[in-house]
């Protein structure tokens, strides 16, 4: 099975298409995420929601806002927005923390190492 993560952006725009992509494939959702990383003490916040795949096809999409909300107090409009959401569709999301993706030399190797996270935590399934 390819697990493989679909970037969209850090705006409002891409907030509200992430949910909305939750919305309408609200039967296909496995698992939503919020992924808190620090770079230079401050504290950031991804989002994402990985889907099933569909029928027989060999692919697990899992699209995610990367490191575009900061935390601060009160908690930003976009993570507030995503968890509304979430909380409409009756989805709890799992958070965890993991490294800044400027750790890392290459953005595939960042998410390869999140897929590894979560992979070894039963989040997503295994290779077949």
């Amino acid at each position: 099975m390819i697990q493989r993560f679909i970037e969209l952006g850090e705006g409002y725009g891409d907030i509200f298409e992430l949910c909305e992509l939750a919305r309408l494939n609200q039967n296909r959702i496995h698992r939503a995420f919020i992924f808190k990383s620090k770079k230079d003490n401050k504290e950031n916040y991804s989002i994402a929601v990985a889907l099933k795949p569909i029928n027989s096809a060999n692919f697990f999409p899992i699209y995610i806002c990367r490191e575009g909300i900061p935390n601060i107090n009160p908690v930003p409009q976009r993570l507030s927005t995503f968890q509304n959401a979430l909380k409409e569709l009756q989805v709890e999301p799992v958070q965890l923390e993991i490294k800044h993706s400027s750790t890392f030399v290459d953005r595939e190797l960042f998410y390869h190492y999140v897929i590894g996270i979560l992979r070894l935590n039963h989040l997503i399934p295994p290779l077949q």
